[in-house]
């Protein structure tokens, strides 16, 4: 079972120059639990993911792994604790699927030292868990769309760390794929405790697969907590300006949001 980690962020402000996002946020990450960040299009939902996982430095506010400020932990042993996957990653030229999941294990190496026991026994064990391992010697570029984003999360999951970050690991991929993947995630997380953030798109899937949602809007969380208490029509239409009615997932049992076009204003709504 994965470390236990206390994961905080407290007043952040943070954007792109002189481009404020995030106004004023703070966060305190659920550990060993799957969070899903959702909002609109530009609402700050990667700019977060991405301040959070140190990729950009904030104006003002504070952010803490395990009490520590997270810029005061050298890159190597934060990169122990905490993984990260970008939104659409380029894919090193000639590169083999071994040879990519393998830079997952840079953290852990140390300087003119080669690869050990430990490194080789990761790298087939994410593999594994993401079912590409007779994808092995296959490049990259031979690979589908969602083939490729099992191998970039198996880079990550080499890492070994307690904490991962995925910043929209579904998109550009097809349902079945989508469900794929999220589904290998959970079996990470309920088999490791893997702590496991992730911005997604789609409101069903993030209200089926999260433990906890945080919903940003105008950079700024509006709601945070257990989907079936978080999910409504109220805040879908404040976040979206989508008119929603939210019913029963009758798979999962979790909040199911249906839209309501303009040709269809006649249903009732009623959550």
């Amino acid at each position: 079972m994965k470390v236990a980690h206390t994961f905080q962020a407290e007043g952040i402000t943070a954007g792109y120059e002189n481009r404020t996002i995030l106004h004023d946020v703070s966060i305190n990450i659920p550990s060993n639990k799957i969070s899903v960040l959702i909002g609109a299009n530009g609402c700050g939902k990667s700019t977060l993911l991405k301040t959070m996982g140190r990729l950009i430095k904030p104006f003002s506010g504070q952010i803490t792994l395990d009490g520590k400020p997270i810029d005061k932990i050298p890159p190597k042993q934060f990169a122990q604790v905490l993984g990260f996957l970008p939104q659409s990653p380029i894919v090193p030229e000639g590169i083999t699927v071994t040879d990519l999941v393998g830079r997952g294990r840079y953290p852990h190496q140390k300087f003119l030292k080669g690869w050990t026991k430990k490194d080789y026994e990761a790298v087939a064990e994410a593999m594994e868990i993401m079912n590409i391992t007779e994808y092995a010697d296959r490049h990259i570029d031979e690979l589908s769309g969602g083939q490729r984003q099992r191998v970039w999360i198996a880079m990550a999951l080499a890492q070994q760390t307690d904490i991962l970050f995925l910043d929209e690991p579904t998109t550009y991929l097809d349902i079945t794929y989508q469900v794929e993947i999220l589904d290998l995630l959970t079996d990470l997380n309920r088999k490791y405790g893997t702590t496991i953030v992730m911005v997604l798109h789609d409101i069903n899937l993030s209200a089926r697969y999260a433990d906890h949602i945080f919903a940003l809007h105008n950079g700024q969380i509006m709601a945070e907590g257990e989907p079936s208490k978080v999910i409504s029509s109220n805040l879908i239409k404040d976040i979206f300006g989508l008119h929603c009615t939210v019913i029963r997932d009758p798979v999962s049992d979790s909040p199911f949001v249906v839209p309501i076009g303009r040709h269809h204003n006649h249903v009732r709504m009623y959550s």
